[in-house]
């Protein structure tokens, strides 16, 4: 059965932070497939910002369309209603052993989700700090979420993995700043993102 990771995200704008730890985890990880999967209504995101999820789907195609291993799925914006994690996995089920890439911030939260014990049932959680992020494993918020989960130890053979990837300095509300600016987007995402940004003019006060 194929090892397929699943980074889900609202991706706006996707940029080379996401990738750089979507090719670290694939390679460490040794899975087949990196899934991205871009929200159609992000639950737990403010609406304000959020370019459309058309727009946010293909650039997430744009940017991940060069590499051997990843791939896109529009199983989200082809749901109506919130995008939840649980109902995603169970549609993705048939594409093989499901690991789910989330932060460290996200997993001490994930009590919140719509029914985490099925997340977790689901997918093999993958947790990844970001760099400078402290995060205890043994600590007791993350005790409390293995406990309520059903899940044993980080680093057991069926317990979450926990793996400290390479991060940049790439925020989303950054890049969208800089487009709203007219500023600057080199060297941050995937030429072809910044370019269809400008294109459709995205992230831009008024009509």
């Amino acid at each position: 059965m194929p090892r397929v990771g699943v980074f889900g995200g609202s991706f706006n704008p996707i940029h080379f932070g996401h990738l750089l730890v979507a090719d670290e985890i694939c390679e460490a990880l040794s899975f087949d497939r990196m899934l991205f999967v871009p929200a159609a209504v992000p639950p737990h995101k403010p609406a304000a910002e959020l370019a459309s999820a058309e727009h946010r789907y293909r650039m997430t195609e744009l940017a991940v369309n060069q590499h051997s291993r990843f791939a896109v799925s529009d199983v989200e914006l082809r749901r109506r209603g919130p995008s939840y994690t649980v109902d995603t996995l169970q549609a993705l089920r048939g594409e093989g052993d499901l690991h789910l890439r989330i932060g460290s911030a996200t997993f001490l939260d994930l009590l919140s989700w719509r029914e985490p014990r099925e997340v977790a049932r689901l997918a093999r959680l993958v947790v990844v700090p970001r760099s400078g992020e402290g995060f205890e494993p043994e600590a007791p918020p993350a005790q409390k979420v293995l406990h309520e989960l059903g899940l044993p130890a980080f680093g057991s053979a069926d317990g979450p993995v926990l793996y400290r990837a390479a991060s940049l300095p790439i925020s989303g509300s950054d890049l969208r700043s800089r487009a709203r600016d007219g500023r600057s987007l080199a060297y941050r995402m995937p030429e072809p993102v910044s370019a269809y940004i400008r294109e459709h003019g995205l992230y831009r006060l008024g009509p």
